[in-house]
């Protein structure tokens, strides 16, 4: 009975926090209702879905950078050799063909609906990946993120049923863009994966208050791990429960190295990390919180440093990035103050959103239950006069800390309302990250 009187605390609350400025919106999409196959629709010269800008997170982002052979992210182009897909290749390097792999699935997925459409007739690419600067300044070609795109027969009548294929085919904005072709982007990679969180390896390691560290897949309820507050100074803070966990999982990490100290961190792409600003040298953190996917060599990082007998945060440069492919397992753990020290280097304990202060907010209910149902609970006792049951082994139960793996059920409602939020034309999506500053 406690345990649900805790759930339905939570998703009352959460739902009053987050969910009713949405409701004020709009419908939604509603529950419940079986769909019946759309009718599908051509879409009207310069009309794009979504109604939002591009480089928005409604659509398929922000820009993250040109790539060229040369950098470190080419490998994060992959080519395409379907052969039911026509590649213009004008200049003749094959850099058409180059493209992530979300934008290449969802291109794949587009030429069979092409040929389904129109027996006879296949996708067509002009544009794909661009080396060469024929683009606007930040045009997510250079990142091989953007096709441009019509039939093989360029019958132009065709085009507006082709960019409504391209929305159905799964592209992150698709755009009429000219009366020659169709514009199609999807997100980055790292955008892909926050919806699957962000998290450390089972290898990570913590440190306890009781001396000693820990690897993170062995937390447990009731330990206490170094964190920092919002003012930097290090702490130590209660381990609530595992956002995400999954004992087997396989997922790309970023490695990253700092110079001196030399720290080495392993974090998935979607998971935030705090970064010092560049006017910042001194010893107290006023970072910005980016994805592990966006930080770069000579951006600072903050590491545990012993000076003069004393532990606290110092900025340190970071060396290196890399990416990597781990099999160890993939951990997702939450303290009370939101803050984590992972093998020595400051993070987040969030993801998905790139701003940690909302994310902390978004959580306030959680925290609020969770201490709540450790004042109803108390040792020895099992909140209704029956078995003895330890007060944190109930709370465990709450805070998804037990056997069950998977991401948690209350990040799962965080992020099915964040959908909702997202898909409000009235709420634009940067406009999160204003109201929590």
């Amino acid at each position: 009975m406690l345990l649900l009187l805790a759930r339905c605390f939570l998703v009352i609350l959460a739902s009053s926090l987050l969910v009713c400025p949405g409701l004020a919106c709009g419908p939604g999409r509603g529950f419940g209702k079986r769909r019946h196959p759309k009718k599908l629709t051509p879409l009207a010269y310069k009309q794009f879905i979504p109604n939002v800008a591009e480089k928005t997170l409604g659509a398929s982002g922000r820009y993250e950078g040109k790539i060229t052979r040369n950098s470190e992210r080419f490998k994060e182009l992959t080519p395409n050799y379907n052969p039911d897909i026509i590649f213009k290749d004008e200049e003749n390097t094959g850099a058409d063909r180059l493209m992530t792999q979300r934008c290449k699935d969802k291109l794949n997925a587009l030429a069979i609906s092409v040929m389904n459409q129109w027996p006879g007739v296949k996708l067509r690419v002009t544009e794909g990946w661009d080396e060469d600067g024929h683009h606007s300044e930040e045009s997510l070609h250079y990142e091989g993120r953007a096709v441009d795109i019509t039939t093989s027969d360029r019958d132009r009548s065709k085009y507006g049923m082709l960019a409504r294929l391209a929305v159905e085919a799964g592209f992150d904005w698709v755009y009429y863009e000219s009366k020659a072709h169709i514009h199609c982007s999807v997100k980055a990679e790292n955008s892909v994966a926050a919806k699957s969180g962000g998290c450390f390896p089972g290898s990570a390691t913590v440190h306890l208050e009781q001396g000693g560290t820990k690897l993170v897949k062995d937390l447990r309820p009731g330990d206490r791990v170094l964190a920092a507050d919002h003012q930097g100074r290090l702490l130590y803070s209660d381990f609530l429960t595992f956002l995400d966990r999954d004992e087997g999982a396989k997922k790309v990490f970023y490695v990253i190295e700092t110079r001196e100290p030399r720290e080495r961190l392993l974090l998935t792409a979607a998971h935030l990390l705090f970064v010092a600003p560049h006017n910042d040298s001194g010893p107290t953190p006023r970072p910005s919180a980016l994805f592990a996917s966006r930080v770069r060599p000579g951006q600072r990082v903050y590491v545990v440093a012993e000076r003069g007998g004393d532990r606290r945060l110092l900025p340190a440069a970071v060396h290196s990035v890399t990416l990597r492919e781990e099999a160890a397992g993939v951990y997702a753990p939450l303290t009370a103050h939101g803050t984590i020290l992972i093998n020595r280097v400051l993070a987040s304990c969030y993801a998905v959103i790139e701003e940690h202060s909302w994310a902390h907010r978004a959580f306030a209910p959680f925290r609020l239950a969770h201490a709540l149902l450790a004042a109803l609970a108390p040792a020895g006792t099992d909140g209704g006069g029956g078995s003895s049951i330890p007060a944190q082994q109930k709370a465990a139960e709450v805070r998804g800390a037990g056997p069950a793996a998977g991401i948690h059920w209350y990040s799962q409602l965080l992020y099915h309302i964040g959908t909702w939020l997202l898909d409000s034309e009235t709420l634009h999506p940067l406009g999160m990250t204003v109201k929590s500053s």
